[in-house]
């Protein structure tokens, strides 16, 4: 059985080695990719969050001016217990309650 030249075995060795070589840059590329794309999505979402913040910010604001000092007090005395907020509803937006949907068979003429 013939064997290899001594320097056929060393040339294998860096074909494979350009192999392994080829394959990590191929990984590299690969991961930076999903890397910039997961970047660009975060970049998004701290944008939104960013302008959520704000109109956040100015609703507080505006609530804060509208509110009497009895609301602010009782709001701060509330945040100081840790005690939930009331869920009452300022005068004049109250809404109806929904409407149950009908329940009868078949249409009415």
């Amino acid at each position: 059985m013939p064997t290899a030249p001594l320097h056929s075995s060393g040339a294998s060795v860096v074909a494979i080695d350009n192999k392994i070589e080829q394959a990590m840059d191929l990984v590299k590329s690969h991961l930076m990719y999903a890397v910039r794309e997961e970047v660009e999505v975060l970049k998004e979402q701290i944008k939104e969050l960013i302008e959520k913040n704000s109109q956040l910010e100015q609703e507080n604001n505006l609530l804060k001016t509208l509110a009497s000092p009895e609301q602010l007090a009782q709001f701060q005395a509330q945040l100081q217990t840790g005690s939930p907020p009331a869920t009452t509803q300022p005068q004049g937006t109250t809404q109806p309650p929904a409407q149950p949907a009908s329940q009868g068979s078949g249409p009415t003429a």
